[in-house]
């Protein structure tokens, strides 16, 4: 069997287990507000679902997104997820004979989309408690060349949940103009942090930043997220974008109700999700040879480091899948470095966590048994 279709035969048993607990995906788990489930029905009742939409998306949503970062000055256009913007950049931005650099650990899929438009790609070590486990400006400054033409940021960084502080930003974007380089600045999971700057306020003319809406308000399975940047970068993307009938109606109306009632509702989300990262980081240090090397995570997620436990990530995520409980091993986001940390999701119901915390001395026990697990993605 072909590797593409193991891998979706691996999430589709996943995704038809009634009981699975989903700690791996980062994804939101908690219930939605009414005002986004109605907004959804409302657009099969009327019909909206049978037009095209705008091809840079609703004008309500574009506005609204802009409002949420504060980036007026700029434009947005919707894209389906954000990892479809991440894409489109990449692949437009970037060809052989190019660099992209990014860090080790991060987010994989636009490594692989530069790479697959013939970029080299520069990825640097940040596992590091030394240095925070952050880039710092001046190996950012050491790596970049006149090559360079993207460099990839995840701000909070995914999977490690270090956030960036104002003058690192400001390093980074300096490093980028210095360089005449362009500058993805990944915020999928700004709004868990406990603060965030955007790269776009010191170098907008040449900053494109991700906007998802996956993880804070949970529509990953709708598909819908965006870009922003200046109106000549957006100018380049518009021209010839994946989606160019619009993105799904219905997933945008959603968005919007959501955008509308955030301040009201999202504050709950975010005190249970930290009160879940503070139970994980408790039982972990229960436990010996585990350890939270960032705690808190500026994420909605955090890492668990296994290095000292005799245990491999894929053991400790098989041991968990057997009690319905998914986490995601290191290997997913780094080559160098997967075979130190799992990852756990923390926008889940309490009761998921605390089975998670239940379970986690058995599973390392199992974990510690276990030699020859199948592949995992």
């Amino acid at each position: 069997m072909h590797q593409f279709e193991t891998k979706n035969a691996y999430f589709d048993q996943l995704s038809r287990n009634p009981r699975l607990r989903w700690l791996g995906q980062n994804t939101n788990h908690l219930p939605l507000p009414d005002e986004v489930k109605q907004a959804m029905v409302d657009s099969i009742d009327d019909d909206a679902i049978r037009l095209y939409a705008p091809p840079l998306g609703i004008e309500a949503l574009r506005h609204l997104i802009l409002a949420d970062l504060g980036l007026h000055d700029l434009s947005a256009m919707v894209t389906d997820g954000a990892i479809e913007g991440l894409y489109h950049a990449c692949r437009t931005l970037v060809g052989p004979g190019d660099e992209f650099i990014t860090t080790d650990p991060g987010w994989k899929w636009p490594v692989q989309f530069a790479a697959d438009s013939g970029a080299r790609v520069v990825e640097i070590p940040i596992y590091d408690a030394a240095q925070d486990f952050k880039l710092t400006p001046q190996q950012l400054a050491d790596a970049i060349t006149k090559k360079t033409r993207l460099v990839y940021l995840v701000d909070p960084n995914n999977p490690l949940g270090i956030c960036y502080s104002r003058d690192e930003i400001n390093a980074f974007a300096t490093i980028c103009r210095d360089a005449g380089a362009y500058l993805i600045h990944d915020c999928t999971y700004r709004h868990f942090a406990y603060e965030h700057t955007l790269a776009a306020e010191f170098f907008p003319e040449r900053t494109i930043t991700t906007y998802s809406f996956s993880k804070w308000l949970g529509l990953a399975g709708l598909r819908v997220g965006a870009v922003i940047a200046s109106g000549e970068v957006l100018e380049r993307l518009a021209a010839a974008p994946p989606n160019n009938l619009g993105s799904n109606v219905l997933s945008q109306r959603a968005a919007i109700a959501g955008l509308k009632v955030k301040a009201q509702w999202f504050p709950e989300v975010l005190q249970i999700q930290r009160h879940n990262q503070a139970l994980i980081a408790a039982a972990a240090k229960a436990i010996n040879g585990l350890a939270t090397p960032v705690f808190p995570s500026n994420g909605n997620f955090m890492i668990i480091d296994v290095s000292k436990a005799e245990i491999s990530p894929e053991a400790l995520v098989e041991a968990l899948q057997r009690q319905d409980i998914m986490i995601r091993q290191g290997s997913y986001h780094s080559d160098r470095f997967g075979g130190r940390f799992v990852k756990v999701s923390t926008t889940v119901p309490t009761d998921w966590v605390e089975a998670f915390c239940h379970h986690l001395p058995g599973a390392v026990e199992v974990a510690q048994g276990l030699n020859d697990v199948g592949p995992q993605f």
